[in-house]
């Protein structure tokens, strides 16, 4: 299924890195919600991009958006790549790759290794109703998404 601009992000459940289920559902309660894809955690982009999440935590609280990022790596993966870079937003293991299928963004095989079921690198930004608003989505491992186009799109929800 590709979700479209306008439709409403179904639910979904998973654990994240400090062991815990948790409902898109519950994001969306607080505001808006970026989420955020990627392949692998302590991969070169992937640190980046994560990082500068986090470092972009002030303008995205400003807009009322909250960050979560998805991998398939494990839980206890996700736990020490957050405990190493410091982010303080919540990492979400979709080792099963459900919900990277259900996003339409499960690369398969994966560019550089011919890995099986990794995520593509890709940005969704969702607002308080759930409604997809904003998606970013590529198949080239090493690019970074647009982070200014994305706290443009936050700033048009509020």
């Amino acid at each position: 299924m590709v979700l479209r601009i306008g439709q409403r992000v179904p639910d979904f459940t998973l654990p994240d890195h400090m062991k815990q289920e948790r409902k898109l559902s519950e994001f969306i309660q607080k505001g808006n919600v970026v989420i955020a894809f990627f392949p692998f955690a302590f991969s070169g982009t992937c640190d980046r991009e994560m990082c500068t999440f986090r470092d972009s935590m002030t303008k995205l609280n400003s807009v009322r958006a909250s960050v979560v990022g998805i991998s398939v790596d494990s839980l206890f993966t996700l736990k020490v790549f957050a405990q190493t870079y410091s982010l303080e937003y919540t990492l979400l293991s979709d080792f099963n790759k459900k919900v990277s299928k259900a996003f339409d963004v499960l690369q398969s095989p994966w560019v550089a290794f011919g890995y099986i079921g990794v995520a593509k690198r890709s940005v969704f930004v969702l607002d308080s109703k759930g409604i997809l608003r904003y998606r970013w989505i590529t198949d080239v491992p090493s690019e970074e998404p647009p982070y200014d186009e994305i706290i443009e799109s936050l700033r048009k929800l509020n």
